[in-house]
This record gives C-alpha cells, sequence and structure tokens, in this order.
C-alpha cells in the first residue's frame, strides 16, 4: 500500500508529583501523572503491553492491550499554538508516545495496520480525552475543546513487538476497513452527529473495541450527551 508516515518524536512517563495549575481550583493542590512527556532521542522497545520506559500512573483506565501506544499527528500543534497562543504545547503535549507527520484522524481507518521499524501496530480506536489534558495545561476547556475538534489522537495494539527510534517511516501493510476512519468515531462517540447507519456500521466493525461500539450506539439514539 502506498500511504507513508514518519514517526518523529517518541515519549514516555512516569508517574510523578505536580503541583496543580491556579486554573483547577476546587481540585487536589497535587497529583501524580505519568503524562508529563517530553521526545528522547534513544530507540526504545515497544512490547504487546507498553513502550519501554513507560509507566501508567492510572492502570485501572489506561493501559490495556488496545492503549499499549498512543499517537498524535504533528500537524495539530500547529492549530493549537494559535488557538491558544501557547506555542509551548508540542509533541508529547497531549501526552501521546508517538507523534506522526503524514496521519491525522481523517485519514487513520480502524485496524490500519502499520509497520515502524521491527515493530507492527494496528490501529485500536480513538483517543477518549480526560481531564489530564486540561490539567496538564491549566486550561479547563481544553479536554472539551479536544472532543469537539476530534483532534484526539488515537490507540494502537501492539501486534509485533521490536525497536522503535525517531524519525523512523511508517508503513501502511494492511487496511481491512476503508472508510471508518478514526474521524468518523469521534463524530459518532462525542455526539457531533446522530447518524443512526453510521453507528450501526460501526458497532458492526469487528476491530473496534467494544467499549467504543456501546458509545457511539448511545450517543446516536442520544441516550448520552
Amino acid at each position: 500500500m502506498a500511504q507513508h508516515a514518519i514517526l518523529r518524536t517518541i515519549q514516555v512517563g512516569t508517574p510523578q508529583r505536580y503541583a496543580v495549575p491556579a486554573a483547577e481550583r476546587g481540585r487536589e493542590r497535587s497529583w501524580t501523572p505519568s503524562f508529563f512527556r517530553q521526545p528522547e532521542p534513544q530507540r526504545r522497545w515497544l512490547a504487546t503491553t507498553h513502550l519501554a520506559g513507560n509507566v501508567q500512573a492510572d492502570p485501572r483506565n489506561h493501559g490495556t492491550p488496545n492503549q499499549a501506544v498512543l499517537v498524535h499527528a504533528a500537524a495539530l500543534y500547529p492549530r493549537w499554538w494559535a488557538e491558544l497562543g501557547r506555542d509551548d504545547i508540542g509533541p508529547g503535549g497531549v501526552g501521546e508516545h508517538f507523534t506522526v507527520d503524514g496521519l491525522d484522524e481523517a485519514t487513520i481507518c480502524i485496524g490500519d495496520v502499520y509497520d515502524v521499524c521491527e515493530a507492527r501496530i494496528p490501529v485500536a480506536g480513538p483517543r477518549y480525552p480526560c481531564a489530564k489534558i486540561s490539567r496538564r495545561w491549566g486550561i479547563p476547556a481544553l479536554t472539551a475543546r479536544v472532543a469537539e475538534t476530534g483532534r484526539t489522537g488515537w490507540d494502537c495494539r501492539v501486534l509485533r513487538e521490536g525497536w522503535v527510534e525517531p524519525e523512523a517511516p511508517l508503513a501502511l501493510v494492511n487496511r481491512p476497513c476503508p472508510g471508518i476512519t478514526v474521524a468518523t468515531v469521534n463524530e459518532v462517540g462525542h455526539g457531533r452527529t446522530r447518524d443512526a447507519a453510521a453507528a450501526r456500521e460501526l458497532d458492526a466493525c469487528p476491530l473496534l473495541p467494544e467499549w467504543w461500539q456501546q458509545l457511539v450506539v448511545r450517543r446516536a439514539a442520544g441516550a448520552e450527551s
């Protein structure tokens, strides 16, 4: 297949204690996430469960096989800079492990399989944005804005373990669900459309995680706002 992209940066994090920005009044004054991630130049071993060096602070909600690696489009960061006036939000800023050029939510399909260096990673589904994004940057509305814009990034499983390194190409080797993009799942899952036909198609997609299948059906039916 012809579609290619570049893995620009790799990020990992470990749980550390941080002060909560003033914008987070009413919450605890400190928290202990592994969300603060910065690009690192060395190669990393990508296992079926995690990227070497990364430790989840909240394994109850993160770190399933469908969330082994979180990917985000590098091209989206200039949009955040322009909209938020914050050019300090860069690769790793929304907690992703891989920041890539050449791909985004509109061009990635559920089940897409990519080779990157020695590893092979299939796309599981969109990342569901959580409150950590707002807390990280002290911008209360940021998590909601990520959902509204569909700039969520996407989670991947690991089909084949191996070493990965920055500036490596990603090559699309299989597309079992053409037309079922991450953007489409976001549109229904975040309630921007209540297209029942689209929801049924997503619900029937065998490669979309069950959690997302259930959510898109509820949202399309108006059962969850």
